[in-house]
């Protein structure tokens, strides 16, 4: 019989049958616990009757549709989390914490190298100051990657959007039917935007923000919640804002809007800078133009994160959990 897989910890795996919704318990064994073959969360998997006394036997599972994984620099290794996921939740706060568009960027190369797609939530916009964060800038420099932007206060459900074309009402149906996985800093407001947005009863293992704006998560198992109209997939895999497992020289590829000009520079080495010789973000542009400062905005982000990258060798680099 055909299900999901809702929740895994080490050998123990509960699963959601297909045909009746039905939560039931099953093991794994095998190859299905090595590697990258291991059963993860979202996971769709066959399941049959375990004669050794457990409900049932987990013996094949489907082909992915997509990965949520870091990589185990060291060990030449790919750590899968999660699997088939819809979509890549970005929730930022315009306010407290102060918006940050380096954050954005960085989960986009994820969303670009986990091949989901990618979409932006502007919350606690009952707190907005245009002066800080001009919210038609952050939707016109996304708006060339594909990536559409929502605007929503999760504390108000009132709330109508003022400087995007996408308030509450359009998220909830872009959600609809799929599987999210939600990320973002600390006091963002992610528990307050999955409660606005779902239907039914559900729990966060979440706790309070502290006095120092740091948010903390007690789960310690990877897990599906459902939200009565979208499914979240809930991990502890994924807490860090860190690229030290991506390789400097694979980054760009990782920045679609950019690869076809990089490519262009005289020089291989090229570090993308104004005053470098050759180089074909800066040759023969309007600097006063929208266009290029939105296209800078992008090249900032590529050079902050390829510095970070090249800190330590790649080939030095040893894992660090996120």
């Amino acid at each position: 019989m055909k299900a999901r897989v809702y929740r895994s910890h080490q050998r123990s795996f509960d699963c959601r049958l297909e045909n009746s919704n039905e939560i039931v318990k099953a093991t794994a064994y095998g190859k299905l616990l090595k590697g990258e073959e291991t059963i993860v969360v979202g996971d769709y998997v066959t399941l049959e009757e375990n004669v050794e006394g457990e409900d049932f036997l987990i013996v094949e599972r489907d082909k992915r549709k997509s990965e949520i994984f870091r990589i185990l620099v060291r060990e030449s290794k790919k750590k899968v989390t999660a699997a088939n996921c819809d979509l890549l939740v970005i929730l930022n706060s315009v306010s407290k914490p102060a918006f940050k568009r380096g954050i954005i960027d960085r989960f986009l190369v994820r969303a670009h190298q986990w091949q989901v797609k990618p979409i932006v939530i502007f919350n606690k916009m009952d707190e907005h100051d245009p002066e800080k964060v001009d919210l038609e800038y952050e939707r016109d420099r996304l708006q060339k990657l594909g990536v559409e932007c929502f605007e929503i206060c999760a504390l108000d459900m009132d709330y109508k959007s003022k400087f995007l074309e996408n308030g509450i009402v359009e998220l909830k149906k872009t959600l609809e039917g799929k599987t999210s996985l939600f990320v973002g800093q600390s006091g963002v407001g992610k528990s307050q935007t999955i409660q606005c947005l779902g239907e039914g009863e559900f729990e966060l293992r979440t706790k309070k923000v502290g006095k120092g704006g740091k948010g903390s998560h007690t789960t310690t198992w990877s897990e599906i919640i459902d939200c009565g109209n979208f499914e979240l997939i809930d991990s502890p895999g994924i807490r860090s804002f860190s690229i030290d497992d991506i390789d400097p020289e694979e980054l760009m590829s990782y920045f679609p809007d950019l690869e076809e000009t990089a490519v262009q520079c005289k020089f291989n080495n090229c570090e993308h800078y104004p005053d470098n010789p050759g180089c074909k973000f800066h040759e023969n542009v309007d600097e006063n133009s929208r266009e290029y400062d939105l296209l800078l905005s992008r090249l900032e982000s590529y050079v902050q994160m390829h510095t970070e990258a090249c800190q330590t060798p790649h080939w030095e680099k040893s894992y660090k959990k996120s």
